[in-house]
């Protein structure tokens, strides 16, 4: 079931007036949201009840009782962890609260995402991998580290996959892409100009283009063929990326496992010939010797460490 507060939250950037009258009387009341009818919540609302059903049916519900149904829900399960949700790093916070506040806050973000997810989306978006010629991987910033984890998944199971660290090399990969290539473009925001110029060229020589991206307007999920979204509540040192990057790394690992579901046999035979060996441990010896003139001098080796042997 989608966490219908997360979609409120994120949609209101793009609703209409009418709309975010009754987004914004939905967040603010929400237990009280609930047990009103339709007619008595666009009373409460100033709307109507054709607006309440047009929002139904735009946040992916069939109608309004299906909608009030979901709210509940999440209400329940919810209870306790709306206000931790809203908690920031203050000055005064202990290194013990810091641990409790980021980690929450990530654990939030992966389940926020989770009920982000459209299942109908996310198979599209597998098949485009399993079917494409390459994988062209495209983002700056700390969406690039996200690029590069999803590159090294990928070459693993020696689907062919290409990521470039500069900008310009990715705008000349975007241009010499086909439609049977595939892009994913990794930005949160979904306004970085270098990404839109990337998408932009691949528009122009047919190739689908995945975007994973913040649930909102933005000019990327508008271009994108396909949105992979993710949802994070951001801390006040949003320049650190923080919730986000974990989100975005999480949808990779779920691109990544259900295309290697998708050729099981195949994938573990490769992960097992791509696995590489780690040496031997060793004991890094220390040696000392003095000279006739009583000066220590300090030496070091490696030495094969088998004492698991004995």
């Amino acid at each position: 079931m989608k966490s219908v507060l997360v979609l409120l939250k994120e949609y209101q950037n793009q609703a209409s007036s009418a709309e975010r009258t009754i987004i914004k009387f939905l967040l603010e009341k929400p237990q009280q949201s609930v047990s009103l009818s339709i007619h008595k919540l666009a009373e409460a609302s100033f709307s109507s009840p054709s607006t309440v059903i047009r929002l139904c049916r735009k946040l992916g519900f069939d109608g309004y009782k299906e909608f009030r149904s979901a709210i509940i829900y999440e209400l329940a399960v919810r209870q306790q962890s709306v206000t931790e949700e809203r908690k920031e790093i203050g000055k005064s916070d202990s290194i013990e609260e810091i641990v409790d506040k980021i980690t929450y806050k990530n654990i939030i973000s992966l389940e926020n995402t989770k009920n982000l997810t459209d299942m109908k989306t996310l198979k599209q978006c597998v098949k485009l991998i399993c079917d494409c010629r390459n994988i062209c991987l495209f983002g700056i910033g700390s969406s690039l580290v996200v690029a590069r984890d999803a590159h090294l998944k990928f070459l693993r199971l020696n689907k062919p996959c290409f990521i470039n660290d500069d900008w310009h090399s990715q705008l000349l990969q975007a241009r010499n892409m086909s439609p049977q290539d595939v892009g994913i473009v990794i930005s949160y925001s979904g306004q970085t100009v270098e990404m839109l110029e990337c998408v932009r060229a691949m528009r122009v020589v047919g190739a689908p283009v995945i975007a994973i991206t913040r649930y909102d307007s933005s000019p990327l999920a508008e271009l994108a063929d396909h949105n992979l979204y993710v949802a994070a509540n951001e801390s006040t040192f949003r320049s650190g990326a923080m919730s986000s990057r974990i989100s975005q790394l999480n949808i990779v690992d779920i691109l990544y496992t259900a295309f290697a579901n998708s050729r099981y046999d195949y994938c573990l035979e490769q992960l097992s010939k791509t696995h590489i060996l780690k040496p031997k441990s060793t004991r890094f010896v220390i040696e000392t010797t003095e000279n006739s003139k009583g000066v220590t001098s300090v030496a070091g080796s490696d030495q094969d460490d088998n004492r698991n042997q004995k």
